[in-house]
């Protein structure tokens, strides 16, 4: 049995930065994010003057890179190379634009939401069909476990129009992990279990920690074999995380 239900969150199609990009004279390169939104535009970051313009291709990099994992401790190793009013710019810029959000899938691509949010009673023939047919054509999922003012616990998913890719070296997730929780260990499809599918699996693993009481979140990516972004050979792959805390309620109405 499963219902559909408005999600009142904040909306992944709202302004987002899309990527990084550089400008580059011969006497100064100027970096901008280009932002989507109801209409695109481009932002000032920072600019790089005549002594360091080497570093425009790598600090372009690291940026993007940031925003496919979030992993600040690279992103640190190319700002301590450039002067410190460009590392202090960018930084501010990218906690003024690009903080993560609970739940919010990363700013690597375009993405839509296609269904705000499916709820199902259980994890039953019924979600795996639904489940299954959403991953075989391709669009991006998460979906987590939520405990209602009944105390029964449900499973909501919401579809995406398209799986956010990774790159080869990256952590493989695009749902950015929650501040207040503590992780207990990641499950991909990597491991799968023999004779059994990706989907199977997955749910197999979040229904076995959904039954201890934890709070389970599932999602899907396209894990490029390559440092840049995504181009067509790579892995389609199922993220399961498991967190040291119980069940959360509902947050319809947040």
């Amino acid at each position: 049995m499963f219902v559909l239900v408005p999600l009142l969150r904040r909306d992944v199609r709202q302004e987002m930065i899309h990527s990084f990009i550089a400008h580059t004279s011969p006497g100064r390169s100027r970096v901008f994010a280009l932002v989507r939104g109801p209409r695109d535009e481009l932002e000032a970051v920072t600019s790089l003057g005549p002594g360091d313009l080497h570093l425009t291709g790598e600090l372009v990099d690291a940026l993007n890179c940031f925003l496919a994992d979030r992993d600040e401790a690279s992103l640190g190793v190319v700002l301590d190379r450039v002067p410190k009013p460009v590392r202090m710019a960018a930084q501010q810029y990218l906690k003024d634009k690009c903080a993560p959000m609970l739940g919010a899938f990363t700013g690597f691509g375009p993405i839509d939401v296609v269904r705000p949010a499916v709820y199902f009673s259980d994890i039953d023939d019924e979600l795996e069909e639904y489940l299954e047919g959403a991953y075989m054509i391709g669009l991006g999922i998460r979906m987590s476990n939520e405990r209602g003012s009944d105390g029964d616990v449900d499973w909501v998913m919401q579809l995406l129009s398209d799986e956010i890719s990774v790159p080869a070296s990256a952590e493989p997730r695009t749902w950015t992990l929650p501040t207040e929780a503590k992780l207990l260990r990641t499950w991909t499809s990597e491991r799968l279990t023999e004779g059994i599918g990706p989907v199977r699996s997955a749910l197999n693993v979040a229904e076995d920690a959904s039954a201890q009481g934890r709070w389970v979140r599932i999602h899907t990516l396209l894990h490029s074999d390559r440092d840049v972004d995504f181009e067509g050979s790579g892995s389609s792959e199922f993220v399961v995380d498991v967190f040291d805390e119980p069940i959360p309620p509902q947050r319809l109405g947040e």
